[in-house]
């Protein structure tokens, strides 16, 4: 790593190498972590209802997720997907809860 005039830090460079692992990483978790296909919010039970690329199905009560408490149904209902399905993204709420998560029963800080 080189030092730019100055003698502030550089940022490592990008190379062929490291962008190929970094594909292969996100190729790995995309096959070994929980990914979201499909998201709804189900106003009758009051669930999100996360539909995994594995075919099976996911559902929690808002409730339980840091920054869903208070929502309304229709704030409920404007969930999308992030990140190849990573991600459900609330952008009235600012709200990001990440599948993988979810799925092991962290539903955010209450902090």
């Amino acid at each position: 790593m080189t030092r730019p005039a100055g003698g502030a830090p550089a940022t490592p460079e990008l190379t062929d190498a490291a962008i190929d692992a970094a594909l292969a990483r996100g190729r790995e978790a995309a096959l070994s972590e929980p990914r979201a296909e499909a998201v709804r919010y189900d106003r009758s039970c009051r669930r999100i209802v996360v539909e995994l690329t594995n075919g099976c199905t996911f559902a929690f009560p808002p409730g339980l997720a840091r920054g869903l408490e208070g929502a309304s149904d229709d704030e409920l209902e404007t969930v999308v997907i992030l990140g190849a399905g990573y991600g459900l993204h609330w952008e009235g709420l600012d709200v990001d809860l990440a599948v993988p998560d979810l799925m092991m029963g962290h539903f955010g800080s209450r902090a």
